[in-house]
């Protein structure tokens, strides 16, 4: 589990890539770079209000080690606190 600032969705990552979805912390935050397929199941469970999961990794290995939960809370004072 990763606490950032302020997340970065960035929708750029070409397939050809090799890897289904990237994340890096960047200061105090977080950049997730992922494809434009991606960015637009983001955009629609934002709009929906859904939860999403971006998976990061290697297309080509079974050893995903990485998740990006994107995840809806009734109460956002246990999960926020400063």
């Amino acid at each position: 589990v990763t606490g950032a600032s302020f997340v970065v969705f960035n929708g750029a990552l070409k397939t050809s890539s090799g890897f289904l979805a990237k994340s890096s912390i960047v200061e105090d935050g977080l950049m997730v770079q992922i494809t434009p397929e991606t960015m637009e199941g983001l955009r629609q469970a934002l709009r929906d209000k859904k939860d999403f999961k971006i998976t990061c990794g290697k297309t080509d290995t079974g050893d995903v080690k990485e998740y990006v939960d994107i995840c809806w809370v009734e109460n956002e004072e246990k999960t926020n606190k400063e």
